[in-house]
């Protein structure tokens, strides 16, 4: 190796030695002297938190996309059609059974406006209709000291209702129950279905 090869090697070792502590983040002190002593050392820290909005209604897990879409059944009596009877809904229906789905909402960024929409009156596919106006949705607690209350449902129309935050979080839950009120005698036939005859119900979270 030449003289001068082996002076460009060492001052580039030389130059890398004195570059590593640059690329360090903490800060280093060093204090001397013969009374008492104090050495500081800084560190910056960050945490980004993205604005998160979750809706669920029916089955699902917090803070989890899922696919699932409940049917909730009624049964209607033959010998209490139209009689006002209120009907609940079949064991199978919703995802904790009976017409029961398990309602959630979670949003840091202020008040959650909670909307249910529908694209017309349950039909039977021979014209016959029955309103939406006729399923009841009841709120109870499941976790949070407040139920999250529900938006009514209505043909054709979106109706709303809104969840105020603690500071800027909202993180409510309830147990929605559904029931067929069937205070009308309606012509026979299947009112509904799954995602046919206006059976559908979107429920939309929505926040700043």
């Amino acid at each position: 190796m030449s003289r001068f090869a082996f002076r460009v090697l060492v001052l580039a070792a030389a130059a890398a030695t004195l570059g590593a502590p640059m690329l360090a983040s903490a800060e280093s002190n060093v204090q001397t002297g013969g009374g008492a002593l104090s050495a500081t050392g800084r560190l910056d820290f960050r945490i980004t938190v993205p604005k998160v909005l979750f809706l669920q209604v029916g089955t699902g897990s917090s803070l989890v996309t899922n696919t699932t879409i409940n049917l909730i059944d009624f049964v209607v009596p033959a010998a209490n059609v139209g009689d006002g009877s209120v009907i609940g809904a079949t064991a199978a229906s919703g995802d904790l059974g009976n017409g029961t789905v398990t309602a959630k909402v979670i949003g840091n960024n202020g008040t959650v406006t909670l909307t249910s929409t529908t694209v017309g009156a349950l039909g039977n596919g021979a014209g016959d209709t029955v309103s939406f106006g006729q399923i009841a949705t009841a709120a109870s607690v499941l976790t949070s000291a407040t139920a999250l209350a529900a938006p009514a449902l209505a043909d054709a129309a979106t109706t709303s209702t809104t969840v105020p935050p603690a500071g800027k979080i909202v993180n409510r839950d309830a147990k929605w129950t559904f029931s067929y009120l069937n205070a009308a005698l309606v012509p026979p036939g299947t009112y509904g279905g799954v995602n046919a005859n206006n059976s559908r119900v979107t429920y939309t979270a929505s926040m700043p």
